[in-house]
């Protein structure tokens, strides 16, 4: 037994209470002989909250856990009909094409058939906000895919972040609930930098790995079509001869990664709550829709039994430098809902959705995700027939059951037959089994004792979490920093705080320590108690980064042009035709929406005003302005922030030198005006600008500005000795 501290920021009296680490290093809170016991809604008194009912430490979740199944059933029916998680979601159409096939791995026709056309359609969302937040929280991206394939409808409902908070689903409820709005007050919304959050994390060291995750960039992309997308779970391959195979699903934006500063983010927040949703219509718009290729890291009994992690735990990755990453095919997004309530809200994704040749493991998360989906799509569209919508009826592939009845029925069987095994003639009314074609589940051997446990293996809860840390280029270590500084600092209890920070001393000494001193705290407290020594042995993952594998062009991306009356014709369409070329899209800014009179006499037509198109829309900026137009602008503070918000977000600035009065009154001297800075006046500096705009920010300019820069650096500095 170990004691917690005292809760200091409490309201009243001071109070503690006892805890035991259980075998998966998480903190059970054991209530004592005067507090209330937990009890299940029939009060029955809990004995084990953390942990479903399971055949063995590693085996598969028994539907006899009847405290598991109420939880999970009363949660999943908390919202009618928003969603309870991924509640503000965008949607479009697509096309996987098969490149390569798997067919020594799998029967599943999707993965062997090479050349094949199989429809799509992806959701993208929040997690944390209800309908109405906006699309640049701090927040994991839900990334699920549902291909109508030949034999059935498959989905792989997954994130942009390949490992989750919990390794168990008993305790997704708790998991939410502690993110999303404070109940008694209904905010913060769409935040987690709340007191609920971060407590219920400090008691979950489970959690550590996805904490460097969702504070990093990962939690801000600049937009749907630069995010990766990942299965989470592993899963299994099932050939002809019901041989397994381990897979883990992959899927990577051909756009390449990037996200955007928080700054940022917050003033995107308020200058467009739908950047997100607007982005990806209109590159579909313009002819320009995203892709992803599909990928696999497949692998065997032999690696999984060697790995020095659990494959069933949903809090690792394998990474691609011991698995790489097998690219398979390729799916394009290039078609619009037809209405968003229609098709976008009313689509309905379960993890148990998977066709022949595609099975399950036992990973507890996945286990509980398989019970709960099916169960919300139940009281979230209000009849067991929501496979009879459109959208989520089988494409592919026709449907023949004796399923009948219900509330909303679209479609009943024909005929005098709704039974089966009958004697009547078999037909497409009459449907049969096929021990042939159908599905059949992976044949495991499975041997244990009935119990609520955790596996000994999945106990190591900081040893990833310190490697995604070191596999992050400085500029993104300290953004991981000044998030969590951020998100502590909106906790009110520092007791909570002081835990967090002891946590981190198990992941990187250097970040608790600018964290800790970000948060003003005069010592580092204690190190957290692990219930295995972090290794510290693990190499740096470079796929694990954004900056490293960032785009190799400015292919897709957005270049503002601000433009006054009496600018260059010559100049603004020579930078119009250099995006073209580099297959990216411009806007013209303009003092008036009507736009400018450029010096041939021409008007360039304006997109936006200089008050509606500030510089956090696009992701490099151009200065194409006359000498009197420079000193107009020189007066307004909208367009002054123009620059200095770009100067900040360290993007790549052109500009004519006239333009230089104007961009000093913006703040910014000349002995600032780093190599992100580049003159403009013929097709050749236009073309280089461009050029120079692939690599998309000069981080280097952050760390001379920011304030918390400091920290880091002497940190940094110290490492290396």
């Amino acid at each position: 037994m170990t004691k917690i501290g005292e809760d200091t920021g409490a309201k009243g009296a001071a109070q503690t209470f006892e805890t035991q680490v259980g075998s998966g290093g998480e903190l059970h809170q054991i209530a004592g002989p005067d507090d209330t016991v937990l009890t299940t809604q029939q009060g029955i008194p809990v004995a084990d909250d953390q942990n479903t009912l399971k055949v063995g430490e590693r085996g598969p979740a028994l539907l006899e856990d009847f405290h598991f199944r109420e939880k999970m059933f009363h949660f999943d029916h908390e919202r009618i009909p928003e969603r309870v998680v991924h509640a503000r979601g965008f949607g479009v159409h697509g096309t996987f094409t098969l490149t390569e096939s798997l067919e020594d791995y799998t029967v599943a026709k999707v993965l062997t058939e090479v050349g094949e056309n199989t429809q799509m359609f992806v959701r993208f969302s929040t997690v944390a906000g209800n309908k109405g937040s906006p699309d640049l929280a701090r927040d994991v991206r839900g990334f699920a895919a549902k291909f109508y394939t030949k034999e059935g409808n498959w989905d792989i409902v997954g994130n942009n972040i390949p490992v989750f908070f919990i390794q168990d689903a008993i305790k997704f409820p708790d998991l939410i609930h502690a993110a999303k709005q404070e109940p008694d007050r209904g905010f913060p919304q769409a935040q987690t930098a709340h007191d609920n959050f971060w407590d219920f994390i400090s008691l979950t060291p489970e959690s550590m790995h996805m904490v460097m995750w969702i504070m990093s960039d990962r939690t801000i992309p600049r937009s749907f079509r630069t995010i990766e997308g990942f299965g989470v779970h592993t899963f299994r391959l099932i050939n002809a001869e019901g041989k397994g195979t381990y897979v883990k699903f992959h899927f990577k934006p051909k756009q390449g990664l990037q996200s955007v500063m928080w700054n940022e983010a917050v003033k995107l927040n308020g200058a467009d709550p739908d950047f997100h949703r607007r982005d990806l219509w209109d590159a579909i718009d313009l002819d320009t829709p995203p892709e992803w290729d599909l990928g696999v890291q497949l692998f065997d009994d032999k690696f999984a039994d060697s790995f020095e992690f659990d494959v069933l735990d949903a809090t690792k990755i394998i990474p691609e430098e011991q698995i790489p990453v097998r690219k398979i095919g390729t799916f394009v997004l290039d078609a619009h809902v037809d209405n968003f309530f229609a098709e976008t809200e009313q689509v309905a994704f379960c993890t148990q959705n998977v066709v022949p040749g595609i099975g399950f493991t036992n990973d507890p998360l996945l286990q509980g995700r398989n019970f709960s989906y099916l169960d919300t799509q139940l009281k979230r569209l209000g009849s067991p027939n929501f496979t009879h919508i459109p959208i989520n009826q089988p494409k592919g592939c026709p449907v023949h059951n004796f399923q009948q009845d219900g509330h909303m029925a679209m479609r009943n069987p024909k005929g005098r037959v709704n039974y089966e095994p009958n004697s009547w003639e078999r037909g497409e009314n009459n449907p049969r089994e096929s021990p042939t074609t159908g599905y059949k589940h992976f044949a495991a051997e499975e041997n244990g004792r009935k119990a609520q446990v955790r596996s000994p293996s999945f106990a190591d809860h900081y040893s990833q979490a310190r490697q995604f840390f070191i596999s992050q280029e400085p500029i993104e270590q300290k953004h991981i920093g000044d998030a969590l500084v951020f998100e502590l600092s909106k906790v009110e209890r520092v007791d909570i705080r002081e835990k967090m920070v002891g946590h981190l001393l198990n992941i990187d000494e250097t970040l608790a320590t600018v964290v800790a001193d970000g948060l003003g705290l005069t010592k580092l407290p204690p190190k957290a108690k692990a219930a295995v020594e972090p290794r510290t042995d693990l190499p740096p993952s470079p796929a694990l980064s954004i900056v490293a594998r960032g785009p190799e062009s400015f292919s897709g991306r957005k270049l503002g042009i601000l433009v006054t009356d009496g600018a260059s014709a010559a100049l603004v369409k020579t930078l119009a035709e250099a995006v073209k070329a580099q297959g990216a899209v411009y806007e013209i800014i303009a003092p008036k929406i009507a736009g400018a009179t450029l010096d041939d006499g021409t008007i360039a037509e304006a997109k936006q005003k200089i008050d509606g198109g500030p510089s956090i829309l696009y992701d490099a900026v151009a200065l194409v302005v006359s000498a009197d137009g420079a000193k107009l602008l020189a007066e307004d503070k909208t367009a002054k922030d123009f620059v200095s918000d770009a100067f900040a977000h360290c993007k790549y600035i052109g500009y004519t030198d006239v333009a230089l009065p104007f961009i000093e009154r913006a703040g910014v001297q000349e002995k600032d005006m780093d190599e992100g800075f580049i003159p403009l006046g013929d097709k050749a500096s236009a073309e280089g600008f461009l050029e120079s705009c692939a690599k998309l920010r000069v981080w280097e300019r952050e760390f001379k500005i920011d304030l918390d820069a400091a920290g880091f650096l002497a940190g940094q500095a110290a490492k290396r000795g």
